[in-house]
């Protein structure tokens, strides 16, 4: 099974056309990001793939912010190691999902694998990616299933949160003030 789908940023100007192919052993996500920021013109092309569970297995990023042109890679063993361009990160160990600042798709992974009943909190660990920043670090988060269609998000410590809308695939409507769906998904419930 394939969806597209087409967000706007609101925050950094941006469009981002992403294609999430499922298959029985899980998920592959093909994307890319275009828009504008304080350093000019940028595009991110990225690649995730999970098992059947929504766990990230593997991530690359391609990167250009402005001229400059940066390649990131990270991989997670079935131990819970990361590498991040073939280098052992002991920081990111306990880490089970990826977040991409430019993308709301990257919520969809910890909505997805957590499977939250209403009212249900939980905290997670992940390692975040700022791509204006270039920078990446682990953090901590917090998902609440409010009801089938809304997450409260929340940082930990919380600096920032955020009520998300989500289909009935757990892909993102709307992320109030930083991204809104432009097309809709042509898909239902994932199936695994």
């Amino acid at each position: 099974m394939q969806t597209t789908l087409l967000w706007a940023g609101l925050e950094h100007q941006s469009l981002e056309h992403c294609l999430i192919t499922a298959s029985a052993t899980g998920f592959e996500i093909h994307s890319v990001v275009v828009g504008l920021a304080d350093l000019g013109p940028y595009r991110v092309d990225y690649t995730i793939r999970t098992d059947a569970y929504w766990q990230t297995t593997d991530c690359q990023l391609l990167t250009l912010l402005n001229t400059q042109t940066r390649h990131l890679h990270l991989r997670r063993d079935e131990s819970g190691n990361w590498l991040a361009n073939d280098e052992e990160m002991t920081a990111y160990r306990g880490c089970t999902d990826v977040d991409i600042s430019l993308t709301p798709f990257t919520n969809t992974l910890p909505i997805n694998r957590l499977r939250l009943a209403d009212g249900q909190t939980q905290r997670i660990h992940v390692v975040y990616i700022d791509v204006l920043a270039q920078q990446t670090a682990a953090v901590h988060q917090r998902y609440t299933r409010r009801s089938a269609t809304t997450y409260q998000y929340e940082n930990v410590p919380n600096d920032f949160e955020a009520t998300i809308t989500v289909d009935g695939a757990g892909l993102v409507v709307d992320y109030p003030g930083l991204f809104t769906r432009q097309a809709p998904s042509q898909t239902g419930q994932w199936v695994n």
